[in-house]
């Protein structure tokens, strides 16, 4: 009866018993949360998406290989659970300022062109992001041609 109890209050409370490294109010697992949205708003995850999606977290905030997983795991549950964007954009409005929030635009710019192909998904989710990040239009395009011109390049 006990265990059926806190099994109830663990669904109620999204509380899965698996202890988090990273706390909601933590502005790295916001981004990455934001991140692992945009790669899979499309319908599928792409290996070449999560790789650069792992690549692109562990240089920003300069985790090792672990650490990186773990905060992808927990971005991936925490996008699963979250009912808006909202609660990610709000951590990263009160933690960052504008320049690294245009940062978060880009890498969303740069994992979304990782695939060869912008869905219209995509690019209103991360319209809806910038907006609520206070990103301005201008910014968002900016870094839109960017890293567009950028992933168009052919590496060597």
């Amino acid at each position: 009866m006990l265990n059926a109890l806190r099994s109830f209050l663990a669904d109620l409370t999204g509380d899965d018993g698996e202890r988090r490294q990273f706390s909601p109010d933590d502005h790295r697992l916001a981004s990455a949360a934001l991140l692992f949205h945009v790669i899979a708003i499309d319908g599928t995850v792409a290996e070449s998406e999560r790789q650069r999606l792992h690549d692109l977290l562990q240089e920003r905030y300069g985790l090792d290989e672990a650490a990186t997983a773990t905060l992808i795991h927990e971005a991936e549950l925490a996008d699963q659970e979250a009912v808006d964007l909202f609660r990610f954009t709000h951590v990263l409005k009160e933690r960052l300022d504008e320049p690294d929030r245009e940062a978060i635009i880009a890498m969303m710019w740069d994992l979304v062109f990782q695939d060869g192909a912008l869905h219209e998904f995509e690019d209103n989710t991360i319209w809806r992001v910038a907006e609520l990040l206070g990103v301005p239009s201008e910014a968002r395009l900016r870094l839109k041609r960017t890293v567009r011109e950028q992933a168009a390049r052919p590496e060597g």
